[in-house]
């Protein structure tokens, strides 16, 4: 079967020059540790694009151009994987174009912050990362593999020195939460959140202007999301998700995003639906924060 382009329905898929996002599928599924189907969610997630409205939050993201790349090879070891995704980040960025990561297991996501720690570090320009997450995927290794899908942000945080806030964890370890206090990261785990609520700044002063939003799909309540490796009860619901990412991108430049995770029940059309769902928001308040910062500079 032919690949799908996220929302061919309403617009004609831009070449890789024009378009305003690169939609970067990266089918990778080899750490899972309970239910499986993540290699499928890029294609149903795109499937599921094609029932979309032109419009989300008063814009339509289509209109600047979307770009659906071929899906990543993950065949072969995991550091080749993570190689093809970085080069296929670094693609999109070579076009000023935001890279949309669809995954996939959570791993998939250090390929693109190592191809935007790079260009950071070329433009000295930081970044921060706003995750969602049902788990803080913070363990130094887990079976024995350090680039699991439960260490991704370890990596982050380790290896390439990024500042982290994470929303709706309440699944970790005793080890994940030592980590949290060595690296210093933000959280806003599901627990608070439901009985404390948002501040007004929920970004640290000093976190970077610019941000990379990673939004494990178990994040949602599992009656919401049940279509993915470990639902869990307790996350937050959809405007939960929309009015704290509305806050956190609110005077921010959004430099890459990914939604992860999403492994499609067949028949379950809901689920898919509400992973292309929020890969459109994603775009629609990346777009909104990019406009509100160009016009406080004109």
């Amino acid at each position: 079967m032919d690949q799908q382009h996220f929302l061919a329905s309403e617009y004609a898929p831009a070449s890789a020059g024009d378009a305003a996002f690169h939609i970067i599928p990266a089918p990778l599924e080899r750490s899972v540790s309970y239910g499986g189907g993540a290699a499928r969610g890029p294609a149903a997630l795109l499937a599921a694009s094609q029932q979309l409205e032109a419009w989300e939050s008063g814009l339509a993201p289509g209109e600047s151009g979307f770009y659906t790349a071929p899906p990543v090879d993950c065949s072969g070891p995991v550091e080749a994987v993570l190689a093809r995704i970085e080069a296929a980040t670094r693609r999109a960025l070579d076009c000023k174009a935001v890279p949309v990561l669809l995954g996939g297991e959570h791993s998939v996501s250090l390929g693109a912050l190592r191809a935007l720690a790079w260009r950071a570090r070329e433009t000295n320009e930081p970044f921060g990362i706003i995750q969602f997450d049902a788990h803080a995927d913070l363990r130094p290794e887990y079976e024995g593999d350090p680039f699991s899908h439960a260490c991704v942000m370890h990596r982050a945080v380790a290896d390439l020195g990024l500042p982290l806030v994470q929303f709706a964890v309440r699944d970790m370890s005793r080890e994940e939460a030592e980590v949290r206090k060595r690296y210093n990261v933000t959280h806003y785990d599901a627990y608070f959140l439901a009985r404390v609520g948002l501040p007004e700044q929920p970004l640290p002063e000093d976190f970077p202007r610019r941000v990379y939003i990673s939004f494990d799909v178990d994040g949602l309540d599992s009656s919401l999301m049940p279509a993915t490796g470990t639902p869990s009860p307790g996350g937050i619901s959809w405007r939960e998700a929309q009015f704290i990412l509305e806050r956190c991108t609110r005077g921010r430049e959004v430099v890459g995003l990914d939604v992860v995770e999403l492994a499609p029940i067949p028949g379950l059309h809901h689920a898919d639906f509400t992973a292309a769902k929020l890969t459109h928001l994603l775009m629609a308040l990346t777009l909104q924060s990019r406009s509100a910062i160009q016009g406080e500079h004109a």
